[in-house]
Formats: C-alpha cells, structure tokens, sequence
C-alpha cells in the first residue's frame, strides 16, 4: 500500500505512508487534538486493540467530568451515574476513580470528606481555578477539532459520492 493524503481543500493534507504513520503537509501544523482526530479517527488506526471511538472517549472524558464539577461539587459514584445517563461515556466506577485521582494529582480538582445523614463518608470532588482553565482550553480546542472532522469526514463523503 502506498502512501495516502487526505485534503480539505485548504492548505493542510493528511499523509500516511505504507506504514500507516502519519503526517501533515501544510502551512500550519494542527494543534495535538487535531492530530489525534486524523490518527485515530480519519485514518482509523487504533491504538492497542482500541477502536478510534473508544479512544476519543478515553481523550474526552475527563474534561466531561471536569465540566460536571464546573457546576458543583459531586462524589465519584454520582459522576458514574451521571455519565452512563448521558450517553455511555463511562461504564463503570473503575474507569473514573483512577481519573479523578490523576485530575486531582494534577491539581484540577480538590476533594473534601463530607457524612451526610447516617450514611457512609463520602469523597466530594470540586474544580480548582486551574481545573477551570484547563477545561476552558479544552473547549477552544475541541470546537477546532470538532470543526476539522466534520471537515475531513465531509471531504471523504463526498469523494464517494
């Protein structure tokens, strides 16, 4: 298989060789999730088994938690519920404990013990300022990339077309 580029009629292409790496050819190299899109998503290559599409939710849900907690404090298994109500962002608790440690590693989050009623403590996880910084790059970046796969699946369909 010899090497092949994706246009989208602006200045940037998508090369991918025999190998399957890619690269850009352009002006402009796109921000990292702009490359995450045409690596994982485009070009379908997927990383250690994974589909592309269970790799962008692995890229994505901890900005999904980040944003519930913008709006207030909640504890672990609520953020579960809340996600597998939302669409099956996350399946299951063991997917994100290990988030919120890594979140709260990073400084995004704070957690507090709190008892309420007569039941058991429970860990409350709440955004810190560079928490909200860091998710309000996020958005910037994922209306880019948002923009550029729309772009890049809209040029492949209509190739076929």
């Amino acid at each position: 298989m010899g090497a092949r580029a994706v246009k989208d009629g602006s200045d940037l292409a998508i090369l991918t060789n025999s190998a399957g790496r890619s690269s850009w050819v352009g002006q402009d190299p796109p921000h990292v999730l702009t490359r995450l899109a045409a690596h994982s998503i485009v070009l379908g290559v997927s990383t250690q088994g994974r589909s592309g599409l269970t790799e962008l939710r692995r890229g994505v849900v901890e900005y999904c938690v980040m944003a519930l907690l913008e709006e207030r404090e909640h504890y672990g298994l609520e953020l579960v519920r809340t996600l597998t109500s939302l669409g099956g962002l996350v399946t299951s608790e063991g997917t994100v404990y290990p988030l919120l440690n890594r979140l709260r590693d990073a400084g995004w989050v704070t957690t507090t013990w709190r008892l309420e009623g007569e039941g058991r403590p429970r860990k409350y996880y709440a955004l810190t300022a560079n928490g909200a910084s860091a998710l309000e790059q996020f958005r910037e970046d994922w209306s880019r990339f948002r923009t550029v796969v729309d772009r890049v699946i809209n040029i492949v369909a209509e190739e076929r077309a």
